[in-house]
């Protein structure tokens, strides 16, 4: 059994701030605040709260979980955005809810909306409440006071472009917010580069983002014409968005434990050491992290990793701990040849085969520049592997050592420095080496 002072899912940060209890602090406090102003100066428009926040708690019920761990609540947030930047209720007038209003009936309604999950025993997700509660308090600060100062208010509704303008910058600017502060959280623990990180939380919110965005940005412009009854006319499209958003994530997490299982062939049948290929695919991916790939990309980098040594299976005497390290060169090319052609077979994407097929080859020729062809997946695995199989069942220090100084000697031509010293500094961080 893997040793834990090897895992790195017990990475701590050297950072002295975790971002995601910053988050949860922040959010607290901007609620707790929001909702005792509230209290003492009275809801302005309480019908228009109320829906709104009814709204809010059940998009908060049926949130989903996106691929990469990440918990969004489209309708709830869509719906939050609304109304935080609503400008004209037929029947009511010009909305004169406070900056600190917009924020109580936010957070209530998304507290609300979280306590089936804490009644069910499940995770209330407060970073991601938080994130969002923050985003709208943002949104607000910035929106509230052209609609509640007087003559502001009166020169846009003049020039109703201008209104859409503002509305639209607006709901713009909290996509923007809402990936800045995802974003930072990694970044706090030093998971990777600030911006890679910025860039992946963009992509990843790219689909659902944008369709939370337009319908936060819809719903007010919606409402200045029909009314509330807008409110579940405009979220309809968005529902239907997110029940394929869901679907395309069950068929995502059944392909992932699909893919982990066929990788534990090599360990069902001898060919390498229980827990190689999770090990190699876990500091695979820290290592694409702290080199700032895009989560594209370490999902083709976690895909190669997992299926790396399945070419092994084609052996009739298995290698003595499944240590291809330790093999020649051609042995080597022929199980990951095998490997690629079992990817191609398993309808994988050609990435991951290709991934798979060039780990084995060096990063640079002799008196050759630097191999353009070999991918840095293909790089990444080849380093981790070597040291994961240089390392053994070692559990000291001084193994983790000296298998790092092993891999800097091949830097020459074998290993790339690049991923050499990313895997340094990920096992230095993870605290299994000190120096």
């Amino acid at each position: 059994m893997q040793s834990p002072s090897r895992s790195l899912t017990g990475q701590m940060p050297t950072s002295l701030v975790d971002g995601s209890a910053v988050l949860i602090i922040c959010g607290a406090l901007v609620a707790v605040v929001a909702v005792a102003g509230t209290a003492v100066t009275g809801v302005s428009a309480p019908m228009v709260a109320v829906a709104f926040g009814v709204l809010i708690a059940i998009g908060e019920v049926v949130r989903l979980r996106l691929p990469g761990d990440r918990v969004q609540a489209p309708i709830g947030m869509a719906a939050a955005l609304g109304y935080a930047l609503l400008s004209y209720v037929p029947g009511e007038g010009r909305p004169d809810q406070s900056i600190v209003q917009t924020i109580a009936v936010t957070s209530g309604g998304m507290l609300v909306g979280t306590l089936p999950y804490m009644l069910a025993g499940r995770p209330p997700e407060l970073e991601s409440i938080a994130r969002r509660v923050l985003v709208i308090a943002g949104v607000s600060a910035g929106f509230r006071p052209l609609v509640g100062d007087d003559r502001i208010y009166a020169w846009l509704d003049s020039y109703p472009p201008f209104l859409v303008t503002a509305t639209v910058l607006a709901g713009a600017a909290a996509w923007v917010l809402e990936a800045l502060l995802a974003a930072g959280v990694p970044a706090s623990r030093q998971v990777g580069p600030f911006w890679a990180l910025v860039r992946n939380e963009f992509a990843a919110y790219l689909g659902i983002g944008a369709a939370v965005a337009s319908t936060g940005i819809l719903i007010p412009l919606a409402i200045w014409q029909v009314g509330l009854w807008a409110l579940p006319l405009v979220i309809i499209p968005l529902l239907l968005a997110q029940l394929a958003y869901r679907r395309y994530a069950g068929i995502r997490r059944t392909q992932d434990q699909t893919i982990r299982a066929l990788s534990r062939a090599t360990e069902v049948g001898g060919y390498t050491e229980t827990g190689h290929a999770r090990r190699v695919t876990e500091l695979a991916l820290a290592i694409g992290r702290e080199l700032g790939l895009t989560d594209e990309r370490l999902r083709l980098l976690q895909y190669a990793a997992l299926m790396h040594d399945v070419g092994q299976l084609s052996l009739a005497d298995p290698i003595p701990g499944g240590a291809t390290v330790l093999t020649s060169p051609e042995r080597r090319r022929r199980i990951a040849s095998l490997g690629a052609a079992v990817v191609r077979r398993a309808g994988l994407r050609a990435e991951v085969a290709e991934i798979v097929e060039a780990q084995v080859e060096p990063y640079r020729r002799p008196h050759q520049p630097d191999d353009a062809s070999v991918p840095l997946e293909s790089r990444i695995i080849k380093v981790v592997n070597a040291y994961d199989d240089l390392v053994g069942t070692a559990t000291s220090e001084d193994a983790r050592l000296e298998a790092l100084e092993r891999l800097r000697l091949g830097m020459a031509y074998e290993y790339d420095p690049r991923v050499v010293a990313a895997l340094a500094r990920v096992l230095a961080r993870a605290g299994l080496i000190t120096h």
